[in-house]
C-alpha cells in the first residue's frame, strides 16, 4: 500500500469515530470512559437483546433445559473472555499506530515497520477486506438492534405487532435524517444513556439469579466442554448465534484513538463485562424455571409493569449503538478516501471543536437504503440475525492474521508464547466462522455480497489510480529540462501559479498545458504534491516540506496523517522557503482533470473494471471543494488519457 496520495486523486480514515480524540484531550479519566461507555459498548451492549433467544429459537433450535442453558451461557462467558478480553484488550489494543486502532492503522503500523516485505501487498489486501466487510455490519447492525428493541411491544401486548416494523422504519429514518447535524450536541447524552442501559441489565440479571444462584457455575468452561461432548453437531451450529453476543468487539481496538487504551480496559473488565454476564445469566435462570420464556428472555425478565419502560431504555441503546456505527461508517470511508482506496466524497464537518465527527452524505443515504431493504425484506430480527455476524467474524479472523505477522514479525515474541497466543485466537475465529458459514443460505449472503462488491470497489479505485499515475509519468518531462528550456525564454508574470501533481517527480501535464496555451509563466511557481502517511497524525513542524528548484520554481510537499482534513490554504499561508508569504488573491490553482478512456489497447486491469473506475471518476468531488481551494482562483486543464 503506497502512503502518497495524488493531489489530483485524493485521500479520508479507517477507525471509529464520534467523540473527541486523545491526542491532546484534557479530559480525566473518569470523563474517557463515560464516554466510552456510550460510544464503544452500544453494539456489543445490546447483544442481550436477541443473542440468547437466537441461540434456542434461532436455525438450530435447542432444547431449553439445564444442559443446554449452562452450555450455551459458558460459551458467552468465555467467548467474551477470549475473544474481547484477552484479544482485543490484552493484546490488540497494545497496537497502536500513534494512539489510533483499527484495521487500517493496524496495516499501516505494519508496512511502516515492514517496508518492502514481501507479504505486504498480501496484508494490504487483508486490511481492504476487513474495511469492506465492516459496511455489511455497518448495515446490519442498526437494522437488527433497532427492530429486536421495538419486537418487545408484542410482549407489553400481542395486538401491537402490526406496528413494529411501521415503528423501527420510522426510527431509522429519523435517525438518518438527523445525521448532518452531528452528533456534538448529544454525544455527551450517550454516556449516561448506556450507563443507565447498563445499571438495568446488571439489575435485571441479579433479581433473576437469586432464583437459581446455580446458573453461576456456567464460568466453569467444563459446561462448554460438556455441550460440545452431549451432541457435537448441535454445539458447533449453535455457535454462530453464541458469535452474536461478541458482535461489536472490533469497536474496543477502532475507538482506542478517541478514548484510550486505559479508558476502554477498565470499563470493560469493571462495568460493561459484568453488567453484560449478569443479564445473560439472570437470562438463563429465567429459562431454567420457565421454558416458554424463551420467546423473548431479555423482556420477560422484567416484571409486567417494567416492559414499556425497559423497551423504551432498550431502544434508546440500540439508536446510540446505531449511530455509533453509522459515524465509524464515515470515519472509515474517510480514511479509504485519504489512502486513496476510494474517490473523493463530499466530507462535511460537523463540529468545530472536534475534527472527528464528520458526515458523508452519499455514505448516509447508501446505509438508509440498504438498511431500509434488510427491515423490510427480513421482516424479524430472527431473520436478520442469521445474516449477522459472517462479516463481524470474518473481520476478526482478519485481524488475527495481522496481528499474528505483528506480534512475530515487529515484536518478534517468544516463538512459543506467540505460537500459544495467535493459536487460541485463530481457533476461537475459525470455529466461530465455520459455525456462521453455515447461515449463509439463511441470509449471511447479503453482508458478503455487500462486502465482495465494496471489496471490488476500493480494489478497482486503487489499481485505477496507480495506473492513472503510470501513464502520466510516463509522459512528464524532468522539471530540469523544463526550467532549463522554458524558465528563461517563457514570458513571466506577477503573483503565484500552484500546480497540483500526483508526483513528487516531473512536471504535471496542467503546467505544460498552460505553458501551450497561455504561453506564460508566473514568477513564482509551486509544484505541489499532497502526501498521505501511513500514520494517523503528522507533527506540525513536518507539514511541509519546500524545494527550491531555481528560477522561481518550487516543489512543495505537505505531508497529512490518514486521519487528517486537508486544507492547503492553511497551511499554504504558513509555508517559509519559498519567497514572499503567499497573499491568495495574487495566487492562482491549476487543476489537471483528466477525461479517461478504457481501452483494450493498453495493458491494464480488465475492461469492466476500467469502466468501473471512469465511472468513479466522474463522481468523485471536485479537488477545489475538496482540498478548500477558494473558488475564484482555480483554473482547471483538461486532457485524455487513455488506461
Amino acid at each position: 500500500m503506497s502512503p502518497t496520495n495524488p493531489a489530483g486523486t485524493a485521500p479520508a480514515s479507517i477507525t471509529g469515530e464520534t467523540t473527541a480524540g486523545v491526542h491532546g484531550s484534557k479530559d480525566s479519566l473518569p470523563v474517557l470512559i463515560l464516554g466510552a461507555v456510550g460510544v464503544v459498548y452500544g453494539d456489543i451492549g445490546t447483544s442481550p437483546l436477541y443473542a440468547m433467544k437466537e441461540s434456542f429459537i434461532g436455525p438450530h433450535p435447542l432444547a431449553v433445559d439445564p444442559v443446554h442453558i449452562f452450555g450455551v451461557l459458558s460459551l458467552i462467558f468465555w467467548s467474551l473472555m477470549v475473544i474481547v478480553t484477552f484479544k482485543y484488550v490484552f493484546v490488540a489494543m497494545r497496537a497502536d499506530n500513534k494512539g489510533e486502532g483499527g484495521s487500517f492503522a493496524l496495516l499501516a503500523l505494519i508496512s511502516r515497520h515492514l517496508e518492502g516485505h514481501r507479504r505486504t501487498a498480501t496484508l494490504a489486501m487483508l486490511g481492504v477486506l476487513a474495511a469492506a466487510l465492516f459496511y455489511g455490519d455497518a448495515m446490519l447492525t442498526p437494522a437488527i438492534s433497532v427492530l429486536s428493541a421495538v419486537e418487545g411491544l408484542t410482549i407489553v401486548e400481542a395486538k401491537l405487532a402490526p406496528l413494529v416494523l411501521p415503528i423501527a422504519v420510522l426510527i431509522l429514518i429519523g435517525l438518518f435524517l438527523i445525521q448532518s447535524r452531528g452528533t456534538a450536541r448529544v454525544g455527551a447524552l450517550f454516556g449516561p444513556i448506556v450507563l443507565i442501559y447498563f445499571a438495568v441489565l446488571a439489575v435485571l440479571g441479579v433479581v433473576n439469579i437469586v432464583a437459581h444462584p446455580d446458573i453461576l457455575g456456567i464460568v466453569n468452561p467444563l459446561w462448554a466442554v460438556g455441550f460440545f461432548r452431549y451432541d457435537s453437531r448441535l454445539a458447533f451450529l449453535a455457535l454462530g448465534s453464541v458469535f452474536l453476543a461478541v458482535t461489536g468487539a472490533e469497536t474496543l481496538y477502532a475507538d482506542m484513538g478517541h478514548f484510550g487504551r486505559k479508558a476502554i480496559s477498565i470499563s470493560w473488565l469493571g462495568l460493561v463485562y459484568p453488567c453484560l454476564m449478569l443479564n445473560y445469566m439472570g437470562q438463563g435462570a429465567l429459562l431454567l424455571s420457565t421454558p416458554a420464556a424463551v420467546e423473548n428472555p431479555f423482556y420477560l425478565m422484567a416484571p409486567e409493569w417494567a416492559r414499556l419502560p425497559l423497551i423504551l431504555i432498550a431502544t434508546m441503546a440500540t439508536i446510540i449503538a446505531s449511530q455509533a456505527v453509522i459515524s465509524g461508517a464515515f470515519s472509515v470511508t474517510h480514511q479509504a478516501i485519504q489512502l486513496g482506496f476510494l474517490p473523493r466524497l463530499k466530507t462535511l464537518h460537523t463540529s468545530e471543536r472536534a475534527a472527528g465527527q464528520i458526515y458523508l452524505p452519499s455514505v448516509n443515504w447508501g446505509l438508509l437504503v440498504m438498511v431500509l431493504v434488510l427491515v423490510l425484506g427480513f421482516r424479524e430480527s430472527t431473520r436478520l440475525a442469521s445474516a449477522y455476524g459472517i462479516s463481524v467474524v470474518g473481520t476478526m479472523l482478519i485481524t488475527t492474521a495481522m496481528l499474528g505477522f505483528l506480534i512475530v514479525k515487529v515484536w518478534r515474541w517468544n516463538r512459543w508464547v506467540a505460537a500459544v497466543t495467535i493459536g487460541l485466537f485463530a481457533a476461537v475465529d475459525v470455529a466461530f466462522f465455520l459455525s456462521n458459514a453455515t447461515k449463509i443460505a439463511d441470509g449471511g449472503w447479503f453482508p458478503l455480497l455487500v462486502a465482495g462488491a465494496i471489496f471490488t470497489v476500493l480494489t478497482t479505485w486503487a489499481k485505477g489510480r496507480s495506473l492513472m499515475r503510470e501513464r502520466l509519468a510516463d509522459d512528464a518531462m524532468p522539471l530540469e529540462v523544463f526550467i532549463q528550456s522554458a524558465g528563461t525564454s517563457a514570458h513571466r508574470v506577477k503573483g503565484t501559479a500552484v500546480f497540483l501533481s500526483a508526483a513528487k517527480e516531473g512536471v504535471p501535464a496542467a503546467l505544460l498545458h498552460n505553458l501551450k496555451h497561455n504561453q506564460v509563466i508566473h514568477e513564482r511557481v509551486i509544484i505541489l504534491t499532497i502526501q498521505v502517511e501511513e500514520t494517523p497524525h503528522v507533527d506540525r513542524t513536518r507539514r511541509i516540506e519546500v524545494h527550491d528548484a531555481g528560477l522561481g520554481f518550487y516543489r512543495m510537499i505537505l505531508h497529512y496523517g490518514f486521519m487528517e482534513e486537508i486544507d492547503i490554504p492553511r497551511d499554504l499561508a504558513a509555508a517559509k522557503g519559498c519567497g514572499v508569504p503567499f497573499d491568495l488573491m495574487r495566487t492562482s490553482f491549476f487543476l489537471g482533470r483528466q477525461k479517461l478512456i478504457a481501452s483494450k489497447e493498453v495493458a491494464g486491469m480488465a475492461l469492466w473494471r476500467e469502466h468501473l473506475f471512469v465511472w468513479l471518476l466522474k463522481t468523485s468531488e471536485s479537488a477545489m471543494d475538496f482540498f478548500k481551494l477558494p473558488t475564484n482562483r482555480v483554473v482547471e486543464l483538461g486532457s485524455q488519457l487513455r488506461i
